[in-house]
């Protein structure tokens, strides 16, 4: 029997705790990177600006580091507590990946403590930079392998079932799903991207404040560089995953875009309003859903009048997919000016509006991935293993589920405001002038 209660409180704390991770799990894959880049940049032209830059932004990263872990735990066990039948199958089939993202993590654990414990150590830098290939490499695999996971939920293969048994039980064949090559790349382009943009508000906001320092400006630039890079990425892997929804998910695709009727030359709907199943208000783009899912302008793309009704997925997941291409579209074009308008010597950009709408890229940028997120939970219901097992039959049926939700939410709104105070404080403590200051006296020379 399905508890409708236990499945609700489910679905909500499921969904509050990767909700909560997620911030914390993209900062945990892209800073790794952002700070190997910085000391690189910093080794490469001798400027002490990259690798105070490197090792200011390490500092941080272990605070989001600590809490990523704590909520990743939570998740774990919310996976048994929760979903024990879909765990009962998918954990014979795709546990593989599951003990390789732990591997990964601590692979990155070690040299992240070795990294930090060794500043000024090496006579040469670039011995230090060494450390950190591993350590943005453990990150990045991290996300790999738990999304390699979420791609099997999406595509299931690498096991037969015969008379409610599994046999024929293949782990490589189940990871290296048809899902998991755009779902990887996309996973982690958008968190290098998301990663960049905050890096980039934080550093646009001290500016915005007062500190006119140098270090602030380098930063800014180095970070909006690198956002416009990994946007520019992000929407080309988007494009190739709109392609794979055409031919493995095409009922996600349909109602991600409202496209109700199978039909050539499709057109792309933004926006817009649902009006006893008439589309109003929207913007159209002919042809363009066409070109998305098939990369010709007048291919057919099949409508949601061919599936049954009870396997659409929730039709405001079109919201979510136009905020989430919304923001990413903005924050390429944003940083793309700011780039175009530094090597020209536009004033306007180092105006105090401007770099307001830099500060307001980092949390949209987190906003998007929150959408992109939800757009692929939600838009594979009902099933939560796809074809295989609905998200009601995978269910917990305990009533307990509801304290639950209570204790968990409790503890994020903890590790919230415990992580932003303690890095508010960490950095207020220990401002660059002074730490610059330190470090031309530790190296009897002059930064500026």
């Amino acid at each position: 029997m399905i508890n409708e209660d236990a499945l609700f409180y489910s679905r909500v704390l499921t969904e509050l705790t990767l909700s909560f991770h997620i911030i914390y799990a993209t900062i945990g894959v892209g800073v790794p990177l952002m700070i190997m880049i910085a000391q690189w940049v910093g080794i490469k032209k001798n400027d002490e600006h990259y690798i105070l830059l490197a090792r200011r932004w390490t500092r941080g990263f272990v605070i989001t580091v600590a809490v990523g872990v704590v909520t990743g735990t939570a998740i774990g066990l919310q996976l048994s507590l929760l979903w024990p039948n879909f765990m009962e199958l998918a954990g014979n089939v795709i546990a593989l990946p599951l003990f390789m993202e732990t591997f990964a993590f601590f692979f990155e654990a070690i040299f992240l403590g070795i990294y930090l414990y060794t500043w000024d150590r090496f006579e040469n830098q670039r011995k230090h930079l060494l450390l950190l290939i591993p350590v943005a490499i453990g990150a990045s695999f991290s996300a790999v392998f738990i999304t390699m996971v979420n791609s099997f939920m999406n595509a299931p293969q690498g096991f037969d079932i015969v008379n409610g048994e599994l046999v024929n039980i293949n782990p490589i064949l189940a990871m290296f799903n048809p899902a998991m090559p755009t779902k990887v790349a996309h996973v982690v382009a958008s968190a290098y991207m998301t990663s960049a943009f905050v890096l980039a508000a934080i550093a646009a906001f001290r500016l915005i404040k007062g500190s006119d320092h140098i270090y602030h400006k380098k930063a800014l630039y180095l970070t909006m560089k690198l956002g416009l890079i990994f946007s520019i990425a992000t929407a080309v892997i988007g494009d190739f995953s709109g392609k794979y929804l055409a031919e493995y998910q095409p009922e996600k695709l349909a109602a991600a875009e409202w496209h109700f009727e199978t039909e050539a030359d499709a057109p792309l709907i933004l926006y817009g309003t649902l009006e006893n199943g008439e589309v109003k208000y929207a913007i159209e783009i002919p042809k363009a859903l066409s070109i998305l899912a098939h990369g010709i302008p007048s291919a057919e793309v099949i409508g949601l009048e061919e599936f049954p009704e009870d396997e659409i997925p929730p039709l405001y997941i079109h919201y979510l997919f136009d905020i989430m291409v919304t923001i990413g579209v903005w924050m390429m074009f944003l940083s793309f000016l700011y780039w175009l308008g530094t090597k020209r010597s536009w004033a306007f950009i180092h105006t105090k509006w401007f770099r307001w709408l830099i500060v307001l890229g980092g949390p949209l940028s987190i906003i998007a991935i929150e959408m992109g997120w939800w757009l692929a939970e939600v838009g594979r219901q009902p099933w939560v293993l796809r074809g295989i097992m609905r998200t009601a039959e995978a269910a917990t049926s305990s009533d307990q589920v509801d304290l639950m939700l209570i204790l968990f939410a409790g503890l994020y709104v903890i590790l919230a405001i415990g992580s932003v105070v303690i890095l508010s404080r960490m950095f207020r403590r220990n401002p660059v002038e002074r730490e610059l200051e330190d470090r031309e006296a530790e190296k009897g020379g002059v930064i500026q």
